[in-house]
């Protein structure tokens, strides 16, 4: 059985115990995904030539953006590889700026492609939590004598 095959087994058994707790946490096996990448094995694939609604954001406006599955596989792939381009590997880490807009979950996806790893931030965050947030995932380092 392929990873994605055994993800899907597990998230059809969670599904179809949804309503019944005890059976779905006495019976529910980890499936074993050592290579699995959740954005290409499985939403890339379920994504080919899907043009239902992926992404539906509606504004405090009322104002509504829908974008295909098949759109946000094409940007996400887009997106990662410029974020590759820019020497991105597995494991590193982005810190992510952005409000509830169709880049963000473009963005998450393509980090998701890459194997790195996502730290979403608020755009309402004071400079002090960006330099705690950048320090803690290894992204900054304020020099002797640095203000700010």
């Amino acid at each position: 059985m392929s990873a994605t095959e055994a993800f899907l087994q597990a998230r059809d058994f969670l599904l179809a115990n949804s309503t019944d707790y005890a059976t779905a946490y006495r019976d529910f096996a980890w499936p074993r995904l050592d290579e699995f990448n959740w954005a290409l094995d499985y939403f890339d694939r379920m994504a080919a030539g899907n043009e239902k609604p992926a992404l539906w954001i509606v504004e405090e406006s009322g104002e509504e953006r829908k974008v295909a599955f098949a759109r946000m596989s094409t940007r996400s792939n887009q997106v990662a590889n410029w974020l590759r381009a820019q020497g991105v590997k597995r494991g590193e880490r982005i810190l992510v700026m952005l409000s509830n807009e169709v880049p963000l979950w473009e963005t998450m996806l393509a980090t998701i492609k890459l194997g790195a790893v996502l730290i979403p931030s608020s755009n309402m965050l004071t400079p002090e939590d960006l330099r705690d947030r950048m320090s803690r995932a290894g992204g900054y380092r304020r020099q002797p004598g640095q203000r700010g």
